[in-house]
């Protein structure tokens, strides 16, 4: 791989493009979250279901992107994957009901990430070896990037022009960032047209096997405090809507440096596994930790060593991932096969934690217990797998 120069880290800066209309967006959803609960009159842990859906099929759909993308055909998929991001965010503008931002929001932007993530980051990786955390560091930054612009966006333009026209502006947005990076992006290497869509084999490798379990446990429970903070922050300390959206733009802010920092860490000295494995245990008693905060302060402060954390579980997941394959032509299909895996605990985690949010009538205690066990469960797979590696 070239390691570096002007071609490899403009596809860097273009896969953050590409970070901050996938993720970015899946981190902003917590405003979704708030605000649909008041705009369509429904309890949380069905408003949650349009955020997971949407992670669903970003990961789920990672099997065929990911051999389509080994095969030759990254240009095709990522331009089909960013036109359904963008209709996707159009159509939501129009709905009016649940099942129209359902449809809209969870299913054709989701489908529509699932195009962008996996080729990306599959793309990127065979353009960096000794660099390659570093440089997946930069692009899984564009969460961060976007977990900002988009809650900034909706902080200020829904109250002046409403939810129509707000979510036409970020589409607006979806529409110039992606083509810039439609323009940019190209494939490294030459097409592998045959091979299977899913390569069983690689489960006969324990320490991928045992990643990849503990990677569903990780994202089962990382992904409820970017939900539910906001949701938090109005039901039990009385704050308005204004308020706990700022909270999740300083969690997402924190982010950046939760993706970077570690990045390089990983490259340096330690290795992703070893920097990945540590942040889920510091997630999993952050989240029991939260079972005792009642007071703004202590929220903002817990805010912001989740965001720290949190991101650096979700940032060097695909570079620990990358790290699994030594054969980079079969990259975009092994990450495929874990991305999937791991769409089942997107689809399921947050409304499940939503549901136990109802059961405990309206306390937080039960989710943040399963959100706790969750990263206790993944940092004990990922401390196995690194054993056996």
């Amino acid at each position: 791989p070239p390691d570096g120069g002007w071609v490899a880290w403009t596809q860097a800066f273009m896969a953050h493009l590409v970070i901050v209309n996938t993720w970015g967006t899946v981190n902003s959803f917590g405003i979704f979250q708030t605000f649909y609960r008041d705009f369509l009159d429904r309890p949380a842990s069905d408003i949650s279901w349009i955020g997971s859906v949407q992670v669903f099929f970003l990961f789920v759909v990672g099997v065929l992107t990911g051999r389509l993308t080994d095969a030759g055909y990254f240009r095709i998929v990522f331009a089909t994957g960013s036109v359904l991001v963008v209709a996707g965010s159009l159509a939501a503008s129009f709905a009016t009901q649940y099942w129209h931002l359902f449809l809209a929001q969870g299913v054709c932007i989701g489908l529509g990430m699932g195009g962008l993530f996996c080729p990306v980051m599959a793309v990127l990786s065979t353009y960096f070896q000794r660099k390659r955390n570093l440089a997946i560091g930069i692009a899984i930054s564009g969460s961060a990037t976007g977990g900002l612009i988009y809650p900034v966006m909706a902080r200020h333009l829904l109250p002046r022009i409403g939810f129509a026209q707000t979510m036409r502006a970020m589409a607006l947005v979806q529409l110039v960032t992606l083509l810039v990076a439609n323009i940019f992006m190209k494939a490294r290497l030459k097409p592998r047209r045959s091979g299977p869509l899913v390569e069983l084999s690689a489960f006969k490798e324990k320490p991928y096997t045992l990643f990849a379990i503990g990677e569903f446990f990780n994202f089962w429970g990382v992904y409820f405090a970017f939900y539910y903070i906001g949701p938090f922050g109005r039901d039990v300390l009385s704050w308005n809507y204004n308020r706990s959206v700022d909270i999740l733009m300083i969690m997402n802010g924190v982010g950046a440096l939760g993706r970077v920092l570690p990045g390089f860490l990983a490259d340096q000295y330690l290795g992703p596994l070893n920097v990945v494995t540590p942040a889920s245990c510091f997630c999993c008693i952050l989240l029991f930790c939260w079972i005792a905060i009642n007071n703004s302060a202590g929220l903002y402060c817990w805010a912001i060593l989740y965001g720290m954390f949190g991101a650096t579980v979700q940032g060097l997941f695909p570079a620990a991932l990358a790290s699994m394959t030594t054969d980079i032509t079969k990259a975009g299909t092994r990450m495929g096969m874990v991305y999937s895996i791991v769409s089942f605990a997107n689809l399921t985690g947050p409304p499940i934690a939503g549901a136990l949010v109802r059961l405990g009538d309206g306390h937080y205690t039960y989710a943040f217990i399963f959100g706790g066990l969750c990263l206790l469960m993944g940092s004990l797979f990922l401390t196995a797998c690194r054993v056996s590696k």
